[in-house]
Parts: C-alpha cells; sequence; structure tokens
C-alpha cells in the first residue's frame, strides 16, 4: 500500500507541474522561437485506434517508429524495438532463427509450442498473426511499425493482454517507384532488397518487393563442423491496389519466409564448457526450415462523409522443421527434434465512423485456426524416448466497437467493449519408447513401452467481456492528458506436453488469463523542441498461465496452471529533443515493479515434497520464491543524431546510441546459471544520403563493446538429463556497410 501511495503522489506531483506549465504556456508565456524543424508528436499519424489519428491525441502508451528510422539505424529485424521502447522485450526463441518470443510491461509468453497462445498480438497490416514462428520479422518494404503498451483487448482483443506490435506496410505512391539496398559486414554478412512500385494508371497499381539475408555463424559446432547462428532467409511481399471508384479501394497482398538457418542449440553452461559462447558441440542435427505464407484482401468503401466500411479478409499457414540438443554434447543425453504445422483463417468486418464531435469503430472479427505439432524427448542415458504429439483447434469469434465523443473542445471520453467466444479442441498424445528416437522421427526399431501416458481429445469454450474507458484532456494546444482503465483477456487451452501419468489434472486443461490497467498519461511539446510522452501503469494480472518443466525420472514433464495472481506497476517516458538544427537527442526510460502475490506451483510427489508425500502431488504457494521473467526492473536508452548539410544539399548523419536492460531471469524460479545480470548494449550509425535522397551510404556498427549477454534457455539439471543446462546468447559485435539507390 506505501508503494501505491508513493507511486500516488510522485504522478500527481509531476503532472501537477507539467500541467501548470502547460496552462502558463498556453496563457501567454514565451514559448521561445519556434523551429520548423522540430519533431512533435501532433505531426505523426497512426492506427493504434483502427483509424487515422495524431499520436498526441491518442489515449494509448504507443511508441510509433518508421521503417526509414529503422534503416537509418541499420536495424535488421523487428527485435530492434526492443533497444528503444519503453516496457518491451523482443528476442528470437531458444533454438529458432525466427520464431518471435515478446514481452510487454511483464506480459507475454515465453513457450512456442503449439496450442500456446501469445500474450502479445503481432498484425501485419490489421491481420492477426496466431504463430510466433517466422515472426521475427525483417526490416524491408515497411512505412511504420507502432507498439501498443497495456491490455488491447477492446479493438484488437484476441491474445493482447499485454500489448500488440503493428507491422504496416508502404502503400503504392502516385510516382512508380524502384529501390534497391544491399549490405556487406561481420561475418560475410550480406543482404540484399529490392522493391518495385508501379502505379499503372490512376486506378491501379501494383508492387513488389524481395529481400535475401545471409550470414556466417556467430560460432561453430565443433562436433560436426557446421556454422552455428548463422542466417539464411529469403522474404518477398506482393500487392495490388485497385480503386474503381472514389468510394471504393481494395488491396490484394501476399507474403512469404523461408528461413534455412541451421538449428541453434545454444551453449552448455554445466560442466563441460566451451569458452566461446557462441560454439557447441551439439548432436542432434543441424537441419532447421521454417516456412509461413500469407494472403490477405482488404475492402474499403466510403459510404458517405460519416461511414467508411472495411473488411479484412486473410488466411496464413506455416511449417517448422528442426533439431534442438539440449545437452549440448555429441551423444543423444537429451535431444529434441521437432515438427510444426499450422493454418489460419480470419476474417474482420468494421464501420469506421466520424462526425463533429465523435468518432469511432465498431465490428466483427472470426478466427479458424489449427496448430499442430509433434517432437522426441530422447534421453539417450536411458536408451528411452517420450514421444508428444497433438493439434489444438481454435473457432473465434467477436464484435467489438470503440466510440470517443468530444464533450468540449478540449475534453473527451472514449468508451468501448468487446466480447469474444473462444473454442478450442485440443489433442495430445504421448508415447514412450525403448531407443533413440521414435518412429515418427526416424527410427522405426523403437518398441513402446506400455500404453499411451496421454492420449486424449476434449473440447473448452471460453467467454469474455473485456471493456475499456479513456478520459483525454487538452491542457493546451501543445499538451494532452488522459486516464484509462481496461481489461485484457487470453483464453485457456491445454497442454501439449502435459502427461498424464504424473499429473492426471492435465486433461482438463487450463484456464483463462486476465489483466486489468488503470493508466495515466501525458503527452506534449516543448518550445517547438521537446516532444515526450510519459506513463504510469498499475495492472493486476490474474490466474497467469505458466508453464513449468522439470526432470521426472527418466524424461521431462510438463505442467501448465493457472498459477494465481499479480501486481504490476511502473512507469515509461519516451522524448525527443532537438537541441539544435544540427542536434537531435533520442530517449527512453522504463521501470517495472513486477510481484507475485500468489503462486500455486505444482511439485509432484518426491524428495522434495514434503508438503503432500503422497502420489501425485499437490499444489504450494511459492510466491516467495518466484519472480517475472523476461522483465527486467530499468530499461534506458538514449541517442543523439548530428545532421551536417554539404553545400551541395547532401547531408551526412552520425547517430551513437545506448540501450540498458537490468538484470532479470529467464524462467520464473531462478537458474543462476541462466539469469542474465544488467548490461548495455552500444551501437553507432554513419550515414550519407545524396541531395535527390537517391543514393544512401550507410556504416552501422552494433554491440560495440562485445557485450555476451544471455536471450534464452534451457534449464535441466540432474545426471539423468546430463545436467542440459543451456543459454542463447545474442549478437557480438558487428559492423556493417549499406548502399541505398532510389529511382
Amino acid at each position: 500500500m506505501n508503494r501505491i501511495v508513493k507511486s500516488a503522489l510522485l504522478a500527481g506531483a509531476a503532472w501537477g507541474a507539467l500541467s501548470s506549465y502547460a496552462v502558463a504556456q498556453d496563457a501567454g508565456a514565451s514559448p521561445g522561437q519556434a523551429d520548423p524543424q522540430a519533431s512533435q508528436l501532433g505531426e505523426i499519424v497512426v492506427t493504434a485506434r483502427r483509424r487515422e489519428e495524431a499520436l498526441q491525441d491518442v489515449p494509448i502508451a504507443v511508441t510509433a517508429v518508421s521503417g526509414e528510422a529503422l534503416e537509418s539505424r541499420g536495424a535488421v529485424d523487428i527485435t530492434e524495438l526492443a533497444r528503444s521502447t519503453p516496457s518491451l522485450t523482443l528476442n528470437s526463441a531458444r533454438g529458432s532463427n525466427s520464431t518471435l518470443i515478446s514481452f510487454i510491461r511483464g506480459v507475454g509468453q515465453q513457450d512456442p509450442l503449439w496450442g500456446f497462445d501469445p500474450g502479445v498480438g503481432l498484425y501485419i497490416d490489421d491481420v492477426y498473426v496466431a504463430r510466433p514462428q517466422a515472426a521475427v520479422l525483417d526490416i524491408f518494404d515497411v512505412e511504420r511499425i507502432e507498439v501498443l503498451r497495456g491490455p488491447q483487448g477492446t479493438l484488437y482483443g484476441r491474445n493482447t493482454i499485454g500489448g500488440a506490435i503493428k507491422y504496416v506496410t508502404r502503400r503504392i505512391g502516385d510516382e512508380p517507384e524502384l529501390e534497391l539496398r544491399s549490405a556487406y559486414g561481420s561475418y560475410n554478412q550480406f543482404d540484399a532488397m529490392a522493391s518495385l512500385s508501379v502505379p499503372v494508371n490512376d486506378r491501379f497499381g501494383v508492387s513488389a518487393a524481395a529481400a535475401r539475408y545471409l550470414r556466417d555463424g556467430f560460432g561453430e559446432n565443433l562436433n560436426t563442423g557446421t556454422q552455428h547462428y548463422n542466417k539464411d532467409v529469403s522474404a518477398a511481399r506482393l500487392s495490388a491496389e485497385w480503386t474503381p471508384t472514389d468510394s471504393l479501394f481494395f488491396r490484394l497482398a501476399g507474403d512469404w519466409v523461408q528461413d534455412n538457418s541451421n538449428a541453434r542449440h545454444g551453449h552448455r553452461e554445466a560442466a563441460p564448457v566451451l569458452e566461446d559462447e557462441y560454439d557447441t558441440r551439439a548432436g542432434a542435427g543441424d537441419r532447421n526450415r521454417v516456412e509461413t505464407r500469407g494472403l490477405s484482401l482488404t475492402g474499403e468503401w466510403t459510404v458517405n462523409d460519416w461511414l467508411t466500411l472495411k473488411s479484412i479478409t486473410a488466411y496464413r499457414d506455416g511449417s517448422t522443421r528442426g533439431n534442438i540438443d539440449f545437452d549440448n554434447l555429441p551423444g543423444p543425453i537429451l535431444d529434441i527434434p521437432a515438427q510444426y504445422d499450422d493454418d489460419q483463417f480470419s476474417q474482420e468486418f468494421q464501420a469506421l465512423f466520424e462526425g463533429d464531435r465523435w468518432s469511432g469503430v465498431a465490428g466483427l472479427f472470426y478466427l479458424d485456426a489449427t496448430a499442430s505439432g509433434a517432437f522426441d524427448t530422447v534421453v539417450g542415458n536411458f536408451n528411452l524416448t517420450t514421444l508428444t504429439s497433438g493439434s489444438v483447434d481454435t473457432k473465434s469469434w467477436s464484435a467489438f466497437a470503440d466510440v470517443t465523443y468530444d464533450l468540449t473542445d478540449a475534453l473527451s471520453v472514449s468508451a468501448g467493449g468487446r466480447f469474444t467466444h473462444d473454442e478450442k479442441t485440443g489433442t495430445v498424445f504421448r508415447q514412450q519408447y525403448l531407443g533413440i528416437r521414435s518412429p515418427l522421427f526416424g527410427n522405426p526399431s523403437a518398441v513402446p513401452l506400455g500404453a499411451p501416458r496421454t492420449n486424449y481429445t476434449d473440447t473448452r469454450e471460453f467467454e469474455e467481456f473485456t471493456p475499456r474507458v479513456s478520459v483525454s484532456y487538452e491542457l493546451s494546444p501543445d499538451f494532452t492528458t488522459y486516464a484509462s482503465w481496461s481489461r485484457g483477456f487470453k483464453s485457456g487451452g491445454f497442454d501439449m506436453r502435459g502427461d498424464a501419468v504424473l499429473y492426471p489434472d492435465t486433461v482438463l486443461g487450463y484456464d483463462p488469463e486476465t489483466v486489468e490497467t488503470i493508466e495515466i498519461g501525458l503527452k506534449g511539446t516543448v518550445f517547438d523542441r521537446l516532444s515526450f510522452a510519459t506513463a504510469i501503469f498499475d495492472s493486476s494480472y490474474e490466474d497467469q498461465q505458466i508453464t513449468t518443466q522439470y526432470p521426472a525420472g527418466a524424461t521431462v514433464a510438463s505442467v501448465v496452471d493457472n498459477v494465481g495472481s499479480s501486481s504490476i506497476r511502473g512507469w515509461e517516458f519516451e522524448g525527443s529533443l532537438r537541441v539544435s538544427d544540427n542536434l537531435v537527442i533520442n530517449g527512453m526510460l522504463s521501470y517495472i515493479d513486477a510481484q507475485f502475490d500468489e503462486f500455486l506451483a505444482y511439485i509432484p510427489t518426491g524428495p522434495l515434497n514434503t508438503t503432500c508425500p503422497t502420489l501425485p502431488g499437490c499444489f504450494v504457494d511459492v510466491s516467495d520464491q518466484r519472480d517475472f521473467q523476461n522483465t527486467p526492473e530499468w530499461t534506458g536508452a538514449i541517442s543523439a543524431t548530428w545532421t551536417h548539410w554539404f553545400a551541395n544539399g547532401s547531408q551526412i548523419a552520425f547517430t551513437p546510441s545506448a540501450a540498458y536492460r537490468g538484470d532479470y531471469q529467464q524462467f520464473e524460479t531462478p537458474a543462476p546459471l541462466l539469469d542474465q545480470e544488467a548490461y548495455w548494449l552500444y551501437d553507432a550509425s554513419l550515414v550519407w544520403t545524396s541531395a535527390n535522397d537517391r543514393w544512401t551510404l550507410g556504416l552501422h556498427g552494433k554491440n560495440l563493446s562485445d557485450e555476451r549477454y544471455k536471450t534464452g534457455g534451457y534449464n535441466f539439471p540432474g545426471a539423468a538429463t546430463g545436467d542440459s543446462v543451456s543459454a542463447f546468447y545474442g549478437a557480438p559485435r558487428t559492423l556493417t556497410a549499406r548502399v541505398g539507390l532510389k529511382f
């Protein structure tokens, strides 16, 4: 309670001081000489609420970054956003080059196994991407990326209890455009991208973009001689836009990504340990292949001055084939060959309306998705393999609306809600075999060991209403403050790894989780030089879904349960200061205090369980022994861009930057060999642009101090599993030279 009171007092003092300043400035206090080149929030247009609005007017904590800004930093994919966005964690998943793990304000999902829903929703041009495979999107042909923090349960709804990431691609312009980019850098990095946009006539246009990303490995598999942490990715996008009349618009778009990078096995942290963090001695195999495809059709009909109808129809599918060697040794001590497949169809209808004092959106959403897969858990010390396979079919529909009404020229209120109905059918099969690998993964001689440990199909339905209300007040033309309350939910499901012998209740599945958040924010511009946004938030997290895996005899068991409740409080700030015509400083700082109030952990019967020694086990509140994963207390970043204009009109920009990330755990349970201490990352970019913006030359340095930091891990200590404690590391120091040409 003391913490809440202190936060409220500090927030009140800060808002009071800034509000007083805003009123004084609006009343005629000298604002200083306006700089026409200053960055202003009011000039940035976003679609965070499914309609175009100035960023300063949106009562949501949202960060918007243009594609050009990301390219100028030398960003290759969207994980770069975590270096400059408050309260955000974005990483490639354990064992994968292109599977996305995302957390916002402590809420997310680390486990990319089929059937587990993310806590942060990813959208490509308003199309929801249900699975994280191949979701580490590369930066090409992108107009901007928006990161919405906090529950987005009204307009986005599905699995956005932590927030949403919107990847917005470029529209076709009025003039033909051709852009070519290439790069060469450390570890024989070679990137090539080409995009072409052609308006055939005033009514029809087509565009295409393709990219190829190649890089040698940061390390080596010393057992097989192949590269480790390499990159081999191809991607393409096609679109066609048709405007048959002034009131009708259609866009057909397709995208494709194929990742043939070698499997990432991580680095063994328990003895024997290799000196180089990027090396391995894994023997499970280096083959890895991830492929996804998507097709969408968007239609817009401007019915009249106040009503626009919109339809978004989309289909996506993907497949993954790979291996992860948990023990990182040549023998099959703890190896995991795996395969995933998924497909999804979605349909969304929107009605966007706007009057003199009101605006809003209402709509319907439908999703029909299937995620399936299989993997072996090979425990070579016991000549034992456990095959796990299954699928989850999801049918979801929802109705939503969000309306804003201007009570006065300065005061606005917004209210919205979403009703969601989910139906999930889960099939789980778990069978043990004598032998190294099961018949499904290439060993027809494997002998079934007894009856299946899990073999069931079940269906569960979940319903939830998720409202949001907010009040926004324009203190002056340059300052806007808001307060909001919102609720988000993520539906329940079935544990695809569930072992019904060790945990019989796994057949019942797990329940939904919910987050309720109160947020107070302030956005503004000071002296036309400092643009900023700041917010404080307080979240109540209930029935959190936690996956716990632990060694159980000669196999690895899993439990997914609703562990209890937690409290998440924090503060965020981001801003841009134009010191002079030549110098701009950007920065962000965020603080998160996330604590479990109750954590009911399932403890199987055994030496560690003295509370309930009878089979099969019981739940114990261990909240004082658990902490949030992937949620550092403090994150921050600062960068400065100095620009010099030459007499011929060309310019050169130098941008050094530093990003800080406090210490954090990889899992809720502390793991000393895996948990990451606080660290800094230092980057720098030097970019020259010709007078006509046709040529661009850049030199980009990343992680210049060569910091070795962990982004994920597996923790299976013990003799049976060969002390399989392995970590995955972020990229080392790299230098990249880029060249771009536009026609």
